[in-house]
């Protein structure tokens, strides 16, 4: 009985060696990874100066209160001054 029970041990023990050679590399994959997009990212970061909005459309949003930046950004939306001025009624955004 001994032998068949040493024998099943050792048996697992291969099976659990095999799981953590697997475990280990998944985790160095997934450590190489993070590190990789945390590059990607920060080189998006530097590519990206002040607002979005200000480098992308040259929208200069000095005078604005912080509601109609919020409105801008998130919602599309001109502030109505500025839309009575230019005459201009479409949203930026898709919302």
């Amino acid at each position: 009985m001994e032998t068949e029970h040493d024998c099943c041990m050792d048996k697992n023990r291969e099976g659990a060696g095999i799981k953590n050679i697997v475990l280990v590399g998944m985790v160095v994959a997934v450590l190489l990874l993070s590190v990789v997009q945390s590059f990607q990212i920060r080189a998006i970061k530097n590519q990206m100066t002040g607002n979005a909005a200000v480098s992308a459309g040259g929208i200069d949003m000095g005078g604005w209160t912080d509601d109609e930046k919020m409105q801008y950004e998130h919602h599309g939306i001109m502030p109505a001054r500025l839309q009575q001025n230019n005459r201009q009624t479409s949203q930026v955004g898709s919302c």
